[in-house]
């Protein structure tokens, strides 16, 4: 009845806009595998491949830990924040340590901002039909 998976080490969820990821924490060579895909593979921007790692870096343990990520919901930039966060949450609860740092950096704060609904009677959220007076 026992598993050949190695334990995982450290776990966190991470949160933005409509996009949820789960991000599973273990000691490794820095290796981040998200859906099943490399990091370059699954978000061909660099931008977004740095916004990722900015938590790994922060505390100076980019290379020590191998990372497996299942993301979904919402579209690029979400997912990567949801990812951030979730790395985030993770090495919060490996290291209590590192909590000041990555607090001070708003890692571990929910970006709470989301699409505004679109109102009845308008084209957008705010935006208005065009207004003739004849």
């Amino acid at each position: 009845m026992s598993q050949a998976t190695a334990p995982h080490i450290s776990y966190g969820t991470g949160r933005r806009k409509e996009a949820v990821a789960r991000v599973f924490m273990r000691p490794g060579t820095g290796q981040i595998l998200i859906n099943g895909r490399t990091l370059t593979n699954y978000f061909p921007r660099e931008s977004l491949c740095q916004l990722l790692r900015a938590p790994l870096e922060a505390v100076n343990v980019a290379e020590q830990f191998d990372l497996k990520v299942t993301v979904k919901g919402g579209g690029m930039a979400g997912q990567a924040g949801a990812v951030r966060h979730g790395i985030a949450r993770a090495l919060n609860d490996l290291n209590q340590d590192w909590r000041p740092t990555l607090k001070r950096a708003g890692f571990l704060t929910r970006d709470s901002r989301v699409k505004e609904r679109k109102k009845y009677g308008q084209r957008g959220a705010r935006a208005r039909f065009q207004f003739s007076k004849r």
